[in-house]
């Protein structure tokens, strides 16, 4: 599976974490989190994209990636070099962006900090943290596996689309590396899914959505458990990010 394949290289250069030694490595205690973001403002900025396409929304997030991304890791005390992003297809709500998919080892707690720079300096409603390794998740996951050099932002979407048709509740969100397509039952803060599948109804759903898909050959690659949350602000209730500088809890940074 080749996102797991990607993350545990990652996690390899971490230092093993796999909750013992890999490849001879010793276990270490940094975890490797991924954050998943938009760098195009969901709030307060107004910005005309209705009609812009997918090309012209990633020309301007890579450009976001390109000089900002990379200040506000710094400023939220991750250095650059240490954390690897990828300009992906991202699906939310049933529609697919372009998106940031950033990696590296870090501690939840700074995992957290930085998904709230990154969400406020970007005037995003939230951003994802999660870990797939992560033994005690409670989180169902599930990656779904294209063929070689086959997912496109076009493709994703059509597979949303036909997922959210099984079930309304997978229209809720996706992300994406390489050709795998990672849907993760997220839960809200009294821990029941968005979603409004159990973890087993959920993932059995998705390989129902994979067998019935007729545009691209489509597998089920791997189900599991993950940790994964949303830092978020309110912008209605929290106009100047009052929700994301509290989790900062720095003044000197908003």
């Amino acid at each position: 599976m080749r996102v797991m394949r990607r993350l545990a290289a990652a996690l390899l250069a971490a230092g093993g974490i796999f909750g013992g030694a890999v490849g001879g490595v010793a276990a270490q205690e940094t975890p490797v989190h991924l954050l998943s973001y938009e760098a195009i403002p969901s709030a307060q900025v107004a910005l005309d994209l209705e009609g812009a396409t997918y090309a012209q929304r990633a020309a301007l997030t890579q450009a976001a990636l390109d000089d900002l991304a990379p200040r506000v890791l710094a400023a939220a005390g991750l250095a650059a070099a240490a954390v690897q992003t990828d300009l992906t297809p991202g699906g939310y709500l049933l529609k697919t962006n372009a998106s940031l998919q950033a990696r590296g080892a870090m501690s939840e707690d700074q995992a957290v900090r930085a998904a709230a720079a990154l969400g406020y300096v970007f005037r995003q409603w939230s951003v994802l943290v999660s870990r797939l390794d992560d033994a005690e998740g409670d989180t169902g996951y599930v990656v779904l596996a294209f063929d070689d050099g086959a997912l496109t932002p076009d493709l994703a979407q059509a597979f949303f689309e036909a997922a959210a048709a099984v079930d309304e509740g997978l229209g809720g969100g996706y992300t994406a590396f390489d050709d795998d397509m990672i849907f993760l039952n997220v839960r809200d803060g009294d821990h029941q899914p968005y979603s409004g599948l159990d973890d087993m109804a959920f993932a059995a759903k998705l390989g129902q959505a994979a067998g019935r898909f007729g545009a691209a050959p489509v597998r089920v690659a791997s189900a599991g458990y993950a940790r994964a949350l949303f830092v978020g602000n309110d912008w209605e209730a929290a106009p100047n990010g009052e929700d994301y500088a509290a989790t900062l809890d720095d003044a000197g940074l908003v």
